[in-house]
């Protein structure tokens, strides 16, 4: 069977590890509609794709076909890499960094969760860019992607212990995030607030702080002294190399990238929380909500909060990713959303708790009490551990000078 002509509308099939899903097909207006597959519709046990896509009273959205015009409907959209990173291998890939859906079929056998997108090699045309020379990319070069505006990628661990960034499709189990001159020693900050918050109790995945010299395969024009890169261990990947589906807050709430800072809040997760998951995956997502507070970590947007699918009917809450206390690099930054009504750290106090928690229907008494004694456990971490971390002087002190200013802080 030949290839589609252009004006012939084009499919990528959907798989939740191998469940088929549903299809992908780009019209010739350069539409794209998602629609189910009848088997997956009539699976009385399929797994969950998106609680996006689950009505009200608990049934699968299937009376309308999801249309959208030039990117993907926003579940697909927000598998993609943003900015630099999209940037990067949309270069690598040949391919348009606008045209989504050609985007995500060269990336569609390594997206994150166990989301896999497949469909019959397409005829190269406006979808498709030149690179530098004239000729047509080699799509075949960095076949992995991961969401976010950070230089990262996968990379496999090998067993002399160095890190490799694969090429070819081959995804890996770690993320690798590498250093920058924008912001001096990020890497090490992140570090730090992950060992922090682990000491504290929330859970993360594994990581550790890597040489960037150590890691092969870098990109062209990364210099191997760029000093230290962040490996952390993927949690949508297990050693068997099974993939765990997973989806953050903006693919739930059905919303574009752009807009992971707008419409919507942290009483509302806590309200999906507390209806799709547990009251434990609540009580930690507050933990979790002061631990950003006590850091000055500005960037819990939407896409910075995800469900885990262990079981892929029941999701709960995923381990705390991109935890970096942004206000030591920009000073005047405020909270990712709206917590009881304002993003502002010196704003924040019991009372904007309070009314989170009635907006979402959870216990106020437990909130606050979840809130006060993680505040005590934080600081006390801190204190103890905050000599010790790899953290500059000017980092440390700046901390210290944010959590004086915090209203939660006793």
């Amino acid at each position: 069977m030949s290839n589609p002509s252009p004006k012939e509308p084009r499919n990528l099939n959907v798989y939740l590890n191998s469940t088929e899903v549903g299809v992908l097909t780009l019209l010739p207006d350069d539409r794209t509609l998602f629609s189910f597959a009848e088997s997956y519709i009539e699976n009385p046990s399929r797994p969950i794709l998106s609680l996006w896509f689950k009505t009200p009273l608990g049934q699968l959205k299937t009376g309308e076909k999801v249309r959208s015009q030039a990117k993907l409907p926003p579940f697909f959209s927000n598998l993609l890499p943003e900015g630099h990173l999209r940037e990067y291998l949309s270069k690598k890939l040949g391919v348009k960094p606008e045209r989504e859906f050609f985007l995500i079929s060269a990336l569609g056998k390594d997206l994150p969760g166990a989301t896999r997108i497949e469909g019959p090699p397409q005829p190269q045309d406006d979808g498709v860019a030149d690179d530098t020379s004239g000729n047509k990319a080699d799509k075949t070069i960095l076949r992995f992607s991961l969401a976010g505006v950070q230089l990262k990628f996968s990379a496999l661990l090998e067993a002399s212990g160095s890190l490799t960034i694969p090429a070819g499709g081959t995804g890996g189990s770690w993320i690798v995030k590498l250093p920058t001159n924008t912001f001096p020693r990020v890497p090490e900050a992140e570090y730090s607030m992950l060992k922090l918050a682990e000491h504290t109790g929330i859970e993360v995945p594994e990581f550790k702080l890597v040489d960037t010299s150590t890691i092969q395969n870098l990109p062209k024009g990364i210099p191997p002294s760029f000093g230290q890169s962040l490996a952390v261990k993927r949690f949508d990947r297990l050693p068997n190399g099974q993939r765990v589906h997973m989806e953050d807050f903006a693919q739930i709430f059905g919303l574009y990238a752009k807009d992971k800072y707008e419409n919507a809040s942290f009483a509302r997760i806590a309200f999906v929380l507390l209806s799709e998951t547990s009251e434990k995956d609540y009580v930690e997502f507050i933990r979790r909500l002061v631990f950003c507070l006590v850091i000055g970590n500005g960037d819990m947007h939407l896409k910075n909060w995800s469900l885990l699918y262990d079981d892929p009917t029941h999701p709960r809450l995923s381990p705390a990713y991109d935890l970096v206390p942004s206000v030591i690099y920009l000073p005047n930054d405020d909270l990712g959303l709206r917590l009881g009504g304002s993003r502002s750290f010196k704003a924040i106090d019991h009372q904007r708790f309070s009314t989170l928690a009635s907006t979402a229907r959870a216990s106020e008494h437990l909130t606050l009490q979840v809130v006060r004694e993680t505040t005590h456990q934080i600081l006390d971490v801190w204190n103890k551990n905050k000599d010790s971390l790899p953290l500059p002087e000017d980092i440390r002190s700046g901390l210290d000078e944010h959590m004086k200013n915090l209203r939660i802080v006793p």
